[in-house]
């Protein structure tokens, strides 16, 4: 049987014969509530080390293709190219309450929010997005407020706690009860392949204390491996996320270079993947 918690990529047909494949969580669809996925490096038009689905117009794109991108993952989410909202992301655990009147409309490209890593709302019609090449997304699902929630989390946001941030955020805003979120951690660089120093090392350690030894793995020569994995995993459980609606990715954008963006693999040449969320409307 196929596990319910990770990630399965699909494959969408758009116009021009076109596939566009996402990687969609099964326990985020069986909601019935929400649009979501996140972005593979394929089924785009950009070239060079952009190519070919690059989602940042701030990295030396070509605007008018990334445009097209926007315009090719909006069909395969089946959202309006308008609905977009977007962030410029600085490691924070800021989040903001987004709606209709934040929506990019025929501005793709241009940041609504600055300084802020997190976007939830309750509203129909609106698509949150987060950028990503390596650091985690965060997917929430609120299904007793219909409200939904997404971050991005690198290290800082994890140390920071990004999951719990956003979660009362939207306790704040809606009401929201961690008990009746159903939340997923999507594809990013797993632990083996991350590699931190040992002043970040010991950020952890003394944020999370003895629980770190469940995600940090000292290598030696002031180096260590840092899953962000199980350290999202571990921040969403004490913020009150219940085990069995928590799915965790299995899928390291550094392994798969091929097929998703890495910032650590190219030492920065590369394009940024995008998750995106929004609620069906009623």
């Amino acid at each position: 049987m196929q596990n319910a918690q990770i990630p399965v990529l699909q494959e969408y047909s758009i116009e021009g014969g076109v596939t566009l494949p996402l990687f969609q969580f099964p326990a985020l669809d069986q909601t019935g509530m929400v649009r979501h996925g996140f972005t593979t490096r394929l089924g785009g038009v950009s070239k060079g080390m952009f190519s070919t689905l690059n989602l940042s117009f701030s990295r030396g794109d070509d605007a008018e293709d990334v445009k097209e991108n926007y315009r090719r993952l909006a069909s395969a989410l089946h959202v309006d190219s308008g609905s977009f909202v977007f962030s410029h992301q600085t490691h924070t655990t800021n989040v903001a309450r987004v709606g209709k009147a934040d929506v990019c409309g025929g501005r793709l490209g241009e940041h609504r929010f600055s300084d802020v890593d997190g976007l939830v709302t309750d509203e129909a019609g609106v698509t949150l997005v987060t950028f990503h090449a390596d650091c985690v997304p965060l997917f929430f699902v609120d299904l007793a407020h219909h409200a939904i929630g997404l971050s991005h989390s690198g290290w800082r946001g994890t140390v920071h706690r990004m999951g719990r941030a956003t979660l009362e955020r939207m306790r704040e805003e809606f009401g929201t009860d961690a008990s009746d979120v159903v939340c997923a951690i999507g594809p990013s660089i797993c632990g083996a392949c991350y590699e931190v120093s040992e002043d970040v090392a010991k950020e952890f350690q003394s944020e999370f204390g003895g629980a770190s030894v469940g995600f940090l793995q000292e290598k030696g020569g002031g180096k260590y491996l840092l899953d962000l994995w199980r350290a999202n995993e571990a921040v969403l459980l004490e913020a009150g996320i219940k085990k069995e609606r928590l799915s965790v990715t299995e899928v390291c954008t550094c392994c798969n270079q091929k097929l998703l963006f890495s910032h650590r693999a190219t030492g920065g040449k590369r394009g940024n993947l995008a998750a995106a969320l929004a609620l069906r409307r009623a």
